[in-house]
């Protein structure tokens, strides 16, 4: 007998609207109460061309894993809604030359229909548009609330404005760092001394909806603000019309106030771990330094370290700096001293002609190995080793080791015998007493252990990994790269450089260029 599936799936659908199949109702007093388990798909935007396959793409999981838990005992919430306010519901309006409330409808109702035609097991009786007075009351609430708030560091939470105010005609400032301005700081006796407009300037820096310039995305055909996602090779998505950036006054949201939290509970929600990385990104905290690079032919002189500690000229500024052994002599590893670039007094490369001549030795030696370093490379590399990054000939001050995990400042060295020399091996002491000194551990193998005895070697690197905490964000050692000042005298142009904060301070010089 044939599957006559439209007459049998309308008479199912037209008895689950009769009985309201999907209605979720709330418990009445007395009544034994089911777990509760709530299902919530994004709105779509109900344009006039209908669902598209992206609809039912993600509606179907979500509704297979509502009817499954149904079936299990729970009291399923399962609601549907529509995204139907702003920007695109005035472009059609525009474009079509009708009313947005009557476009909107027309779609919406279009919706209801294709959605029904699927048979999802939506409760429209909870059904929102985002179009609708009766909703976006709500939002605009929630925004007078955020607007009347700030953000207690001390406690982690958000209190009113009233509150703020009164600690001001108190204490003043001094103990609640303003999140808009950090240099700001008032008495008690200041505040009171302030005219209104001056209070609600400093409260406007405070206030979790506040009101400030920025940078935005214009499209003077749309009359808006568009969103970087918005934007297509200089044009909006919508219409394709031109976009320039234009510096506005406009309303933002504090939401950095709420990153520690926001990082905090992403650690008690059951999500994968993909997700979660998704969600710290978009969080955005980071951490980093604020290194200055020299330009051409300028005069610099040693400035502060990452950390903000100065590091000082020294007797021994004058270091030759001298390169490793060529590729041949590297090769038997039995040949003459090397002369790294060196120091004995932790002053390291204080000119950019030194770290680039320090690149390109370390670059000499990644191309071509000996043939232990390829041997142990090929074990360290991709993170083989208890999942830690391992770099190859990486330049650490003016000093190249074999390999490097600066995540654990874990120092991995091939040894030959011209590390029993003299003039070598007095070398090797100063070197290591350094890089021991700002903190990195040094592990030693010779050739013969690389060579027959492997799988005891990357057992001790796995011990040796498995100590000690690293360094978390901070990775790089404080002294370890001595940042440049610029030393300006009146007149001299040619001392310029460019300050680059960046969240990596481990990888920006081990690179030979940087986009900024």
């Amino acid at each position: 007998m044939e599957y006559n599936f439209r007459d049998i799936e309308k008479k199912w659908q037209r008895i689950w609207k009769e009985t309201a199949a999907y209605k979720v109702s709330n418990p009445v007093e007395g009544e034994v109460a089911k777990p509760k388990f709530y299902v919530l798909d994004m709105f779509p935007y109900p344009s006039g061309a209908g669902l598209h396959v992206g609809h039912p793409l993600g509606y179907i999981a979500s509704d297979i894993y509502s009817r499954y838990k149904r079936l299990k005992g729970f009291n399923v919430l399962h609601p549907m809604g529509f995204d139907s306010f702003g920007l695109p519901a005035e472009q059609y309006a525009i474009e079509t030359g009708q009313h947005p409330a009557d476009t909107t409808a027309k779609n919406i109702q279009r919706y209801h229909e294709q959605l029904d035609n699927i048979g999802f097991s939506f409760d429209w009786s909870r059904e929102v548009q985002t179009s609708d007075p009766s909703y976006y009351k709500w939002t605009q609430y929630i925004f007078l609330q955020l607007f009347d708030s700030w953000y207690n560091r001390t406690i982690q939470k958000a209190e009113r404005i009233s509150d703020l105010i009164y600690i001001f005609e108190k204490e003043g400032n001094g103990n609640h760092n303003c999140p808009g301005n950090n240099g700001l700081q008032f008495s008690a006796e200041q505040w009171i001394a302030y005219n209104e407009k001056t209070r609600q300037d400093i409260l406007m820096q405070y206030r979790l909806a506040y009101l400030a310039y920025g940078e935005v995305n214009w499209c003077e055909a749309l009359g808006t603000v568009l969103a970087n996602d918005e934007v297509v090779n200089g044009v909006s998505e919508r219409g394709g019309h031109p976009v320039e950036k234009k510096k506005l006054h406009q309303w933002y949201l504090r939401i950095t106030e709420y990153a520690d939290r926001l990082l905090q509970g992403l650690e008690q929600v059951d999500f994968s771990e993909a997700m979660k990385d998704m969600q710290r990104n978009w969080i955005g905290k980071s951490q980093g330094a604020e290194i200055s690079f020299l330009l051409a032919n300028s005069r610099l002189t040693p400035g502060p370290s990452p950390l903000g500690e100065d590091i000082g000229k020294t007797e021994h500024d004058n270091d030759d700096l001298t390169p490793n052994p060529s590729p041949e002599e590297r090769g038997t590893k039995e040949q003459q001293p090397i002369n790294e670039p060196r120091s004995t007094s932790g002053y390291i490369t204080n000119t950019i002609d030194q770290w680039k001549a320090t690149a390109d030795f370390a670059n000499a030696n990644r191309k071509a190995p000996t043939e232990e370093e390829e041997i142990l490379w090929q074990e360290l590399r991709n993170r083989k080793i208890n999942g830690f990054k391992f770099r190859r000939q990486h330049p650490i001050a003016g000093f190249i080791p074999d390999f490097v995990c600066l995540e654990k400042k874990l120092i991995v060295e091939i040894d030959g015998g011209y590390h029993n020399e003299k003039e070598q091996n007095e070398y090797d002491i100063s070197r290591s007493a350094w890089l021991t000194e700002h903190g990195y551990t040094i592990i030693r193998f010779s050739n013969a252990e690389v060579r027959n005895d492997l799988p005891l070697v990357l057992q001790k690197l796995g011990e040796a990994l498995s100590f000690g905490e690293g360094l978390g964000e901070v990775k790089q050692s404080k002294n370890e790269i001595p940042l440049l000042r610029e030393e300006r005298r009146p007149g001299d142009e040619a001392a310029q450089g460019v300050r680059v904060y960046t969240t990596r301070p481990d990888t920006i010089f081990g690179v030979d260029f940087m986009v900024v």
